[in-house]
Order: structure tokens, then C-alpha cells, then sequence
């Protein structure tokens, strides 16, 4: 039998080069990937600011600006133009009273509230407790605030709706007065094309005409939140956008405006345009500081030399091992032939039985081919955003991308279960059933876990709960894209050249010797090496999701990929080899969990970085929101690192019985 790899690989790796090639071959005009187009404004331009969704690392559930009573626009309240992604977590973005004008310093009141209505009062209240934040955005940039802490100056976005005193007062404070800053750059030259971006945002510039343009881009907006009392009466005379004396932030309680019934609270502000010397391109630079970089840098590269140094012992020592069977195998074939099936031993015994179908072989054909679909979408996805079209500017456009691609990916997804199957049953009867499957089994999934946490949602009336008009469009996506080419994907997976298995299988199974010790416990300890890749990274990704950090250095979690696949085949392998040197020809599902068991300390570590990373987290509702969208990761990861490692035993396996010749 030849030594070649098995279609199903290269048919595999054809069909994603098809697709990465009909996707950048589409012709484009260059652009500053991270956020927007740049925009100019002139002398004394009005422009407005936004407001997202209210948000806690408390309570992880978002509710709407205009849920708590605060000042509306004239106009009344309109919604911004959502995307996919913006809308499944949570966002609403709609207008707001605050309005500046361009290099225009001032101070303008805004509203005064009618007397706080019980209901009112205690909403308040329970949102200063469980501090929410409010979310402005102008001009695309989140407002940022700064805090002392132990002689630390920290960077936020957001400023809290209020605050408690911390000295064991039961009184409650809002914030209704506030201070921006705006940062402006005064734009003077040609017209610019940006071509491209690094993960800081820093971006390469080129001239495309010298028609000069004049103007003012903002580049940085900050925020100080205050809380202030003021004569409710006397302002509530005033129109909205009435000029009114500054204010500094007062200190002493008896100067701040109290939560309570019945009263009335005034909203003010003051906006200062400051010119600065941060250019357009590189605005996002302070949102995108990490504090402890250096530790990161320094874990991320201890943690790569670790693995790649017990990864290459392993593969060295195993490198060895099959080489001299091999060696010996051969030398007796030429031998001493006649005497060859007394000399066999170890995995040579299996032989009749290797290829033997597994149990439940339609569910495997199935993860299988679910895993493929993740795992190109996981790449694909980490590769973009690297590039930067996929910045944290771009709210909602990494969880956009992440769906458009899992949906085109479908058809990867047939052929590779619907070739599976087709290869364990030598033919393609059912094949309908099994590309059917693979379209509803880990959609399916999400679907019910996604719909359990909306009920949760709706319940507690947040705006993080899914719409029922987003759940018939996701039904039709998914009806109507990826079940498609799924099945498209199955019926070219029937028409591939069958792979040719290089040994027969005996009709009666083979006796499996007992063994000391389960073989699943050595296949669940088999997922702590991959584990050691992911955990350091996991850490940065569970605290941008959960504490409302900015993730962006994706050029390392695509190292941390690369090198997580690399693992996970070295592991599978391993422990493939080791069952067949002792007689087990079952290596199907143990060769998936050997690196899919990985998920279990996923999940685990998603436990332990609830207890002690996120003791804030309070409520039933929240902990079963980080708890079901957990499963839904830990369950992601299974399927594809299960993938990776069962793919590459199944052609170590082809590989090692296609280099002897058996009778």
C-alpha cells in the first residue's frame, strides 16, 4: 500500500484554500481597518454623543440608558444602526441630550427631573449598588475616566451611575453633573488612504492628492463624573442648553446630590476642547494599553518554551520508537518470513482490527465534522483580527465575523463528517442523515443553552435578552446558509474518491487484554498539556469578556493557536500508539479525547476563575449566564481540539499500517 496522505486531507485543505481564495480575491479599496472612516469637523460643528447599553462586572447584564431617569434628547430617543454582533451582546446604542460644539468651551444645564417616584428612587439606588456603568461614545470612541487607587492612576471607560460613600453610609449618591474633555488634533494636509494597521493601531499612511484639507479629528474623549446638589427649583426655570457657572467637584457629602423620593435632581454639564498631538490613526492606543504587559510578554514566552520543549521530547522519543519498529518489522519480513506471525507482538496484532467501526460512529462523524467547522472558523477569525479588521473599535464586528464565517464554513463541515463516514461504513448509504446532523448538533445546542439564558434575560427585562425578530434571523441563516452547504458539503464528500484503507478487518474483534488501569484516565490526563498552552491567554480572554477589558493582541493568540494544534496532534498520536502497543485497537474516540479532554480544564478553570477572579459576580441569573456561556466554549473547544487530534491519528494510523505489508 502507498505512503500517501489520505484524500480526506487533501481534499480538506483544497477546499479551504478555494474559500480563503474566492474571499481575498474580491477587489477593495484600502481603509483604516480599526473603527471608522475619519472624519474632520470645523470651527464650532456641532456634534453629539451617544450612549450605550448600562453595564456591570456585578450583575453581567446590560440594561437601557433610558431605564433609569435621565434627561432625553429634544427629538425624542433614536436608535443607532446595530450589527449582528452589537445586538447578541447587548448593545443599544441610541442618541443623547449631550451636545458639543466644536472648540467651544462651555457649561450647559440640561434637564431637572420630576420628584423621584418610589420606583424611580429605588432603581437608582440598585444600580449605584450593583455599579453600573454608563457608556458614552463619541465620534466612535468610548468616554474614559481616570481614578486614583494606592497612588496608581487607573484608566476606566464609563463612569458609574453613582456612588456610595465608604464610610458605612446607608445614602446613596448620583452622578448628574459631568466634565468631558475632549482631545482634538487640527488636521492640516492632503488627502490620506490608511492601508494598514498594527494591533496598537498605529497605521501606515499614503498620499492619494494634494487637495489640502483643514479641520479638527478628535482623538481622545475623557469623562469626570460628579455629583452635585443644586436648587431644583431655581434651575428648573432654565432651558435645556442654558449657559450656567463651572462647578469643581465638591467633596463634602452635604454638597452632593442624594437618591431619594421626591427629589427632584438637576443634570448638568461642562465640555473643554484641548488640542493635542495624538494623530487619527493612533487614538485607540490608550484604550488599548495593558497594564502588566511586560508579565504577559514574559508568561506567553515562558509558557511557549515549556511546551515546546516537553513536546519535542515527546515527539523525539516516539520518533524513535516507531522508526525501530518499523526497522525490526521489516528486517523479520525479509528474514525469516515464515516465522513472522510468531514474532509479531505489540500493535502488529491489531491489525485485522484497527479500521474496525467504532461505536456510535455516526455521532463521531458528526463532532468531527462540527470541529472542522469551528476550528476554520476559530483560524480564519484569529487571522483577520490580527490584521485588524476586527479591532475593538469595531464593536460587534468580531462576533459578526465569527457567525458569517461558522455559516460558510458549513460546507467544510459535510465534507469532511459525510468523507468520515463514508470511509467507516465503505459506503454512502445515510449520508443525508449524517450532513443533517452535522448541521443542528452544535447549533443546536447553543440554541437551547442561548434560549434558556433568554428566558433568564427577558425575566430580569435586560437589553443583553436576544429579540424574538434576531431569533427568526438567526433561524433563517441558519436554515437557509449553513444547512445547505452543509449538505452540499456531504454530497461532494459522496463523490470523492473513497480512501483506501491499507489493511482488512477481520470478521471476529480481537480480544483486548486487561489492563491494570482504565485507559480513560490516561486519555483525561492527556488534555493537561494542551491546557498549559491556552490557560495564560484564557485568563486575558475571560477578563476582557467579563470584566470589560479590551482584547486585542491577537497576533499572540494566534501563535498560541498554532501551537495548541501542534500540541493536540502530538498528544493524540502518543496516546494512539500507546493503546495499539498494548493490544487496544479502540483508538477512535480515545484518539478525540485525548486532546478534546483539554475542554474539562477549561470549563474547570472558568469555575475557579468565577470564585476567585469574579467575587463581585452577584445573583443567581449571572452566574448562570457565565456558567451557560462556559459550556458553550469548553463545548467549542471539545469539538475542535477533539478534531485536530483524531484527524492526525487517523492518518498516523493509516500511515504506520500502510508502511508493512500483513497477510
Amino acid at each position: 500500500m502507498g505512503r500517501s496522505l489520505p484524500p480526506m486531507s487533501s481534499a480538506l485543505f483544497s477546499l479551504l484554500l478555494l474559500l480563503l481564495l474566492i474571499a481575498t480575491a474580491i477587489p477593495c479599496d484600502a481603509f483604516y481597518l480599526p473603527g471608522s472612516y475619519m472624519h474632520t469637523y470645523s470651527q464650532g460643528e456641532a456634534i453629539s454623543v451617544k450612549v450605550n447599553s448600562l453595564t456591570s462586572i456585578e450583575t453581567e447584564l446590560p440594561f437601557s440608558y433610558y431605564s433609569l431617569p435621565y434627561c432625553q434628547p429634544k427629538g425624542g430617543i433614536k436608535k443607532s444602526a446595530e450589527n449582528l454582533g452589537e445586538l447578541l451582546m447587548g448593545d443599544q446604542i441610541d442618541n443623547s441630550p449631550y451636545r458639543f460644539r466644536v472648540n467651544v468651551n462651555e457649561s450647559l444645564y440640561l434637564c431637572t427631573t420630576n420628584p423621584l417616584t418610589e420606583l424611580d428612587a429605588k432603581l437608582l439606588k440598585q444600580r449605584t449598588r450593583d455599579l453600573y456603568q454608563v457608556n458614552m461614545i463619541l465620534d466612535n470612541l468610548p468616554a474614559m475616566r481616570f481614578t486614583q487607587q494606592n497612588g496608581v492612576t487607573i484608566q476606566w471607560t464609563g463612569f458609574p451611575v453613582g456612588y456610595t460613600p465608604a464610610t458605612g453610609s446607608s445614602e446613596d449618591y448620583v452622578i448628574n453633573h459631568l466634565k468631558f474633555k475632549v482631545l482634538v488634533h487640527e488636521y492640516e494636509g492632503s488627502g490620506v488612504e490608511i492601508l494598514g494597521t498594527g494591533e496598537e493601531g498605529l497605521a501606515v499612511i499614503s498620499e492619494t492628492d494634494k487637495k489640502k484639507m483643514s479641520g479638527y479629528e478628535i482623538v481622545g474623549f475623557e469623562v469626570v463624573p460628579c455629583s452635585v446638589k443644586r436648587d431644583s427649583e431655581a434651575m428648573s426655570k432654565l432651558n435645556m442648553y442654558d449657559k450656567i457657572d463651572p462647578v469643581s467637584c465638591p467633596l463634602q457629602l452635604d454638597r452632593c446630590q442624594l437618591i431619594r423620593e421626591q427629589e427632584r435632581i438637576t443634570f448638568t454639564y461642562e465640555v473643554e476642547f484641548v488640542k493635542s498631538d495624538i494623530r487619527w490613526p493612533s487614538r485607540w492606543d490608550a484604550y488599548l494599553k495593558m497594564e502588566g504587559s511586560r508579565v504577559h510578554w514574559f508568561s506567553i514566552l515562558n509558557s511557549l518554551m515549556v511546551i515546546f520543549f516537553l513536546a519535542g521530547i515527546v515527539f523525539v522519543i516516539f520518533l524513535r520508537t516507531v522508526r525501530r519498529d518499523l526497522t525490526r518489522y521489516e528486517e523479520l519480513d525479509k528474514e525469516a518470513q515464515a516465522q513472522m506471525n510468531e514474532e509479531l507482538s505489540g500493535w502488529k496484532l491489531v491489525v485485522g482490527d484497527v479500521f474496525r467501526e467504532p461505536t456510535n460512529s455516526k455521532l463521531l462523524c458528526v463532532m468531527i465534522g462540527d470541529g472542522v467547522q469551528i476550528l476554520g472558523m476559530a483560524g480564519v477569525t484569529i487571522v483577520f483580527a490580527a490584521l485588524g479588521f476586527m479591532s475593538p473599535a469595531s464593536r460587534g464586528m468580531l462576533l459578526t465575523g465569527m457567525i458569517i464565517l461558522y455559516l460558510f464554513l458549513g460546507i467544510i463541515a459535510g465534507y469532511a463528517g459525510v468523507r468520515l463516514w463514508r470511509t467507516i461504513k465503505q459506503s454512502s448509504d445515510g449520508w443525508r442523515g449524517v450532513a443533517w446532523s452535522i448541521a443542528c448538533f452544535f447549533p443546536g445546542i447553543v440554541f437551547v443553552i442561548l434560549t434558556v439564558l433568554n428566558f433568564l434575560l427577558w425575566g430580569s427585562k435586560s437589553t443583553g435578552a436576544i429579540p424574538i425578530s434576531l431569533y427568526f434571523i438567526l433561524l433563517a441563516l441558519w436554515f437557509c446558509i449553513s444547512v445547505p452547504l452543509t449538505l452540499l458539503g456531504g454530497f461532494i464528500g459522496t463523490r470523492s474518491e473513497p480512501i483506501q484503507l491499507p489493511v482488512r478487518t477481520n470478521q471476529i474483534p480481537r480480544e483486548i487484554p486487561a489492563r491494570k488501569y482504565p485507559s480513560w484516565l490516561l486519555v483525561l490526563g492527556a488534555g493537561t498539556l494542551p491546557f498549559g498552552t491556552l490557560f495564560i491567554e484564557l485568563f486575558f480572554i475571560l477578563s476582557s469578556i467579563w470584566l470589560g477589558r479590551f482584547y486585542y493582541v491577537f497576533g499572540f493568540l494566534f501563535v498560541v493557536l498554532m501551537l495548541l494544534i501542534i500540541v493536540c496532534a502530538e498528544v493524540s498520536v502518543v496516546l494512539t500508539y500507546m493503546h495499539l502497543c498494548v493490544e487496544d485497537w479502540r483508538w477512535w474516540w480515545k484518539a478525540f479525547f485525548a486532546s478534546g479532554s483539554v475542554a474539562l480544564y477549561v470549563f474547570l478553570y472558568s469555575i475557579n476563575y468565577l470564585v476567585f477572579d469574579l467575587r463581585s459576580l452577584s445573583g443567581p441569573v449571572s452566574a448562570a449566564l457565565y456558567l451557560g456561556y462556559s459550556l458553550i466554549m469548553a463545548f467549542a473547544i471539545m469539538l475542535s481540539t477533539g478534531t485536530i487530534g483524531f484527524l492526525i491519528s487517523f492518518y498516523f494510523v493509516h500511515y504506520l499500517f500502510s508502511s508493512v505489508k500483513i497477510d
